[in-house]
C-alpha cells in the first residue's frame, strides 16, 4: 500500500496520511488567522468593500488548499483504491466531494 495513502480503521473508515500535510496544515493555520483578522476588522467597522475583498482572500486561500488535496488523493488514494480492488467507490466518493467542493 502507497505509505503516503490509507489505513482502514473500521468499516468503511479510514486514518488517510496526506503527502503535503504539513503544507496543508501551514496554509490552514495562516488562513484561520486571517479569518481572526477579518473577525476584527468588522468589529472596528471597517468598511464593507474592505471586508469583502479580504474574504474574497480567504476563498481563494481555501480554493488553494483545496486543490493540494485533491492532488494528494488523485495521486495517492486513488491508486491505492485501485489496489484494493474499490476504484469506483472511491471515484464517487470523489465525485461526490467535487460536486460539494465546486458548487
Amino acid at each position: 500500500m502507497n505509505e503516503n495513502a490509507s489505513e482502514s480503521v473500521g468499516s468503511n473508515h479510514f486514518v488517510h496520511r496526506h503527502e503535503h500535510q504539513q503544507a496543508v496544515l501551514n496554509r490552514l493555520s495562516r488562513i484561520e488567522g486571517h479569518v481572526r483578522a477579518v473577525k476584527r476588522m468588522v468589529e472596528e467597522g471597517v468598511s464593507c468593500p474592505d471586508l469583502l475583498v479580504q474574504i474574497a482572500a480567504i476563498r481563494s486561500a481555501l480554493n488553494g488548499v483545496g486543490r493540494v488535496i485533491l492532488e494528494d488523493h488523485v495521486k495517492n488514494c486513488l491508486v491505492d483504491a485501485a489496489e484494493r480492488g474499490n476504484f469506483e467507490q472511491s471515484f464517487r466518493d470523489l465525485k461526490n466531494a467535487l460536486d460539494r467542493f465546486i458548487g
